[in-house]
């Protein structure tokens, strides 16, 4: 039976099918295949194996020409660090084909190819040897939740998807961050840094592994203590300001959704280097991060010059946006930011937030003055009674997919705001 002829509905809970119906792809570990969300590029997975080791390779990212191997056949210098620390991370030397640590998970190739996909890894053929026992327990760990009942196949495979997007992000990020410490602190080009990394890695990957368990725990504690926070105040405080026939009304969380839009972004962008420029982003993402955990809220995402963040309640938003609002105008590189907040309901999925909610939001951030803070009329009814806040109304404005909406200017009233220390 051909592979792609295959039902693409297989359940993971099933137990292993026989060869001729299995289809479905293991992929190796993330630490060794970085292209993540390329795994839906072809379904066969026909990858040359060759290819594979060189995207094993980090050395390979920063000078091909310099890496080839040596006339006599032996391994250079650059690509035995590389592959010792492959051994390392994937637990291991690749010994098994795909159908193997299928196999050895009790599911069919087409289960296996869901998950691995899921984590964005990429197609390998039936003979590519390409996988350690590490990657059959991880693939058999996540098909044992299906099985057991703790988890649904939908469920299972989303939860997969976040591990995947999420590491692959991460990765990239340390290592960029990583790679520009080495060229700022050696004075060596960007492409030879890259190489040196693959020798100082091994005396990082304990360490850093060790917090992104630690990080993974907390945020997933603090999480908790939300919902059960939640739980005990009930729906009633989520209504403040609200009627109940707004039309984000059956959207199931009541949250503060703000965004903060640099001013002039683009053109200043255009007159920087690629140094500066990147100082600019981080300089911004890091001010951002700061005020909105200290703010007690969330940050959802950082897309170029703009930032978009939730919190639990219209004060904490009100706070959070304020506080955006005067760290830009009282920076000395970043510009002036827009900065717009809404209280109303939304839906949360694959780490976003969306509804009509965010993208009111979005709009009164397009009609804010640099350097102010807007709201909509019912974001301010919310607010009309705390102290710690002006709310001055103005004019009516025509706002697409919104029809008339009444902005409302947003400032600080009593109190001292959110203090950084």
């Amino acid at each position: 039976m051909n592979a792609e002829n295959v039902d693409q509905d297989t359940d993971l809970a099933m137990p292993e099918v026989p060869r001729e119906a299995q289809e479905i792809v293991s992929e190796p570990a993330p630490a060794a295949y970085g292209a993540a969300g390329t795994g839906d590029a072809a379904d066969d997975g026909d990858a040359d194996p060759a290819s594979v080791d060189a995207a094993a390779d980090p050395a390979t990212d920063a000078d091909p020409a310099t890496d080839a191997a040596p006339p006599t056949g032996a391994m250079s210098a650059e690509r035995l660090a590389a592959k010792a620390l492959e051994g390392r991370l994937l637990g291991g030397e690749r010994k098994l084909k795909r159908r193997e640590v299928a196999a050895g998970a009790g599911v069919s190739l087409l289960s296996a190819r869901k998950l691995w996909r899921a984590l964005g890894f990429p197609n390998l053929g039936d003979e590519d040897i390409a996988f350690t026992e590490r990657d059959q327990s991880a693939l058999s760990t996540i098909v044992d939740l299906v099985r057991d009942g703790k988890l649904t196949e939908e469920a299972a495979i989303s939860i997969t998807r976040a591990i995947g997007q999420m590491t692959d992000r991460m990765v990239v990020w340390q290592i960029e961050a990583l790679v520009e410490d080495m060229v700022q602190k050696q004075g060596i080009p960007d492409a030879a840094a890259r190489k040196q990394l693959v020798n100082e890695l091994p005396n990082l990957i304990d360490a850093l592994e060790e917090m992104l368990v630690y990080s993974w725990r907390r945020q997933l504690n603090a999480g908790v203590q939300r919902l059960a926070v939640r739980a005990e105040a009930g729906l009633a405080s989520s209504e403040e300001g609200r009627e109940g026939d707004e039309d984000d009304a059956p959207l199931p969380l009541a949250r503060a959704v703000g965004f903060a839009d640099l001013v002039s972004y683009t053109s200043l962008s255009r007159r920087m280097n690629e140094k500066t420029l990147a100082q600019l982003v981080q300089r911004f993402e890091n001010k951002c991060a700061e005020i909105i955990s200290v703010g007690g809220g969330r940050l959802v995402k950082t897309v170029g010059d703009e930032v978009l963040y939730i919190a639990e309640t219209p004060a904490a938003g009100a706070e959070i946006s304020l506080a955006l609002s005067r760290a830009f105008a009282e920076d000395e590189i970043l510009p002036q930011a827009r900065v717009a907040m809404v209280w109303g309901r939304i839906l949360s999925r694959l780490g976003d937030i969306y509804g009509p909610t965010v993208n009111l939001a979005a709009r009164l951030t397009a009609l804010a003055d640099p350097g102010t803070v807007l709201v909509d009329s019912m974001t301010a009814a919310a607010l009309e009674h705390d102290e710690r806040f002006v709310l001055v109304p103005r004019p009516a404005e025509d706002v697409r997919g919104f029809g008339e909406i009444h902005p409302v200017l947003l400032q600080r009233g009593s109190g001292r705001g959110l203090v950084l220390d």
